[in-house]
C-alpha cells in the first residue's frame, strides 16, 4: 500500500509559453477535481443525522443515537490528524479517491445492522444493532479523514500563499455543496429507491435515501476526481508554484519541496507551534456550534411536529447559505482586515448567538427555523474556513496536512464527538432542547475567547 500511494517522482522541468498554458489549465483542472472530490465526501459523511428519526422510531434513544453519531466524529478526528501525515507523503491523486470509495462502501453497509438483524421484528437485538452501527459509523469517519489532507496538499502545491486565501474560500464551499445535498438526497432517494431495497417495509425507505443512494453517487464521483487530480506541479514536469508566480513566502525554502519524515513534521513544525494550539482550541468550540446545530436539526424538528421533508429542506438551507457566507468572510479577511483572520472569526461567532436565540425561541415554527438555520449556516463556515487557512499558512507546505489535521482533531474529537454529539444528545434527552441552546451559546463565547488569544499573536506577527 505504501508503494501504491507513494508520490510520483519529479519530471524534468518544462518552460516556455506552452508550459505556462499547461500550468494554467492543470491548476483549474486540479482545483475542480479537489472541489468535486471533497464535496462528494460530504455525501457520505453525516448521513446518520438524516436517518436518526427512522432509527428512533425503532426504539433507539437519543443518547444512544448521539453515541453512534460520535463514533464518526472520533474516527474522523483521529484519521484527519494521523492520515494527514500519511497524506503529506502520498500521491493526492490516489489518496483522495481511495478514501472516498472506502467511505462510500462503509456508508452503504449502514443498512445491515437494521435489515440484517431484522430490528423492526426483533427489538431485543437493539444493542447489537447499536454496536454495529457504531462500528460502521467509525469506519465512515475514518475514511472521511482521508479527504481534507490531500486537498490541503493540492492547494498548497498549486496555489501560492498570496492567492491561497481567496482560492481556499471558494474551495471551502465544497463542504456546503455536498452537505446541502444530503437532505434532498435522503428524501428523494427514499422515494425513488426505497421500494427496490425494502419492498413493503416503508418505515425503512429512508435508509436507502440516507445511506445507499449517496454512497453510489460518491463512488462515481471518486472516478471523476481521479481523472482530474494531479499530485504536484513538479510531478507534471512544471516548476513549483512559488517559482512560476515569483511569489515566495517569508518562510519558503527548497526544503518545502521535499518529503519530510514523520518526526520532522510533528516535532519541528507542528507540536512546538503555540499559534496552532490556540486555533485548535477555538476550532473545538466552533465545531460544537456547527454540528450541534446541524446534526440534531432533523431530530429536533420532527420532535416539534415538523415533517421530515421540511426538516430535510431546513438541513439544505443551513448548508446552502454557507456558500455566500464563506465567500464573504474570505473577502472580508483579505480586503478589510488585510489578511488577519482572528477578528472576522470573532465577529461572525458573536453574530451566530443572535440566530441561536431565534432558533431556540421559535423551534416549532418552520419559517423561523429556516431563517435561523440560514443565518447560522451563513456565519459558521467562514470561521471554519479561516482556521483551515491559518493552519496551512503556519506550516511549510510539505507539513500542511498535519498542521490542518491538528486543528481538525480538536474540532472533530472534542468539538463534534464529545460536545456536539454525545453531550448535546444526553442533555436533550435528560434536560430538554432548551439547555442544548445554552450549551451552544456558551461555545460561541469560548470560541471568541480563544480567538482573542489568537488575535494578539496575529497582530504581533503582522507588526513585525
Amino acid at each position: 500500500m505504501a508503494r501504491f500511494l507513494a508520490p510520483p517522482a519529479h519530471k524534468p522541468e518544462q518552460t516556455g509559453p506552452a508550459a505556462d498554458a499547461r500550468y494554467k489549465r492543470l491548476r483549474m483542472q486540479v482545483f475542480t477535481g479537489s472541489f468535486v472530490g471533497y464535496a462528494a465526501f460530504y455525501l457520505v459523511r453525516n448521513n446518520f443525522a438524516m436517518a436518526m428519526p427512522a432509527l428512533e422510531s425503532l426504539g433507539i434513544h437519543k443518547g444512544e443515537l448521539g453515541t453512534v453519531m460520535a463514533m464518526n466524529a472520533i474516527a474522523y478526528a483521529l484519521s484527519k490528524f494521523l492520515m494527514g501525515s500519511v497524506s503529506d507523503r502520498s500521491d493526492a491523486r490516489k489518496f483522495l479517491p481511495l478514501g472516498l470509495v472506502l467511505a462510500a462502501l462503509a456508508m452503504a453497509f449502514m443498512v445491515v445492522p437494521v435489515t440484517g438483524l431484522d430490528l423492526p421484528a426483533h427489538p431485543e437485538r437493539k444493542m447489537w444493532a447499536i454496536i454495529l452501527l457504531g462500528a460502521l459509523n467509525f469506519l465512515v469517519g475514518w475514511f472521511n479523514g482521508m479527504g481534507w489532507p490531500p486537498c490541503g496538499r493540492v492547494m498548497t502545491h498549486w496555489f501560492s500563499q498570496n492567492e491561497r486565501g481567496t482560492m481556499m474560500s471558494i474551495w471551502n464551499c465544497a463542504h456546503n455543496v455536498g452537505g446541502a445535498l444530503v437532505g434532498p438526497m435522503a428524501t428523494y432517494g427514499a422515494l425513488w429507491f426505497g421500494s427496490w431495497f425494502f419492498g413493503a417495509d416503508k418505515e425503512l425507505y429512508l435508509l436507502a435515501g440516507a445511506f445507499i443512494f449517496p454512497a453510489a453517487v460518491a463512488i462515481l464521483v471518486a472516478i471523476v476526481a481521479y481523472c482530474l487530480l494531479r499530485d504536484t506541479p513538479q510531478s507534471c514536469g512544471l516548476p513549483s508554484i512559488e517559482k512560476w508566480r515569483n511569489d515566495y513566502p517569508k518562510n519558503y525554502s527548497e526544503k518545502s519541496e521535499e518529503v519530510l519524515s514523520t518526526k520532522e513534521i510533528f516535532l519541528k513544525y507542528v507540536f512546538p507551534n503555540r499559534f496552532l494550539w490556540y486555533i485548535a482550541c477555538a476550532n473545538a468550540f466552533i465545531y460544537m456550534v456547527r454540528y450541534g446545530a446541524l446534526n440534531w436539526a432533523p431530530t429536533l424538528l420532527t420532535a416539534q411536529g415538523i415533517s421530515l421533508d421540511e426538516a430535510g429542506w431546513a438541513y439544505f438551507a443551513f448548508e446552502f447559505a454557507a456558500i455566500p457566507g464563506t465567500l464573504f468572510c474570505g473577502w472580508l479577511s483579505d480586503k478589510v482586515f488585510k489578511g488577519r483572520r482572528a477578528l472576522p472569526t470573532m465577529i461572525f461567532m458573536a453574530a451566530i448567538i443572535v440566530f441561536l436565540v431565534l432558533y431556540w425561541q421559535f423551534m416549532n415554527n418552520i419559517t423561523m427555523v429556516i431563517i435561523s438555520l440560514i443565518g447560522i449556516g451563513f456565519l459558521i463556515y467562514g470561521p471554519v474556513m479561516l482556521i483551515g487557512v491559518q493552519a496551512l499558512d503556519l506550516a511549510p507546505k510539505n507539513a500542511a496536512g498535519t498542521a490542518a489535521g491538528l486543528t481538525g482533531f480538536f474540532g472533530y474529537f472534542f468539538g463534534t464527538a464529545i460536545l456536539a454529539n454525545m453531550l448535546v444528545g444526553y442533555v436533550a434527552q435528560t434536560a430538554g432542547w432548551g439547555w442544548t441552546f445554552v450549551l451552544l451559546i456558551g461555545a460561541c463565547v469560548m470560541s471568541i475567547f480563544f480567538m482573542g488569544l489568537t488575535y494578539k499573536e496575529e497582530r504581533a506577527a503582522h507588526s513585525k
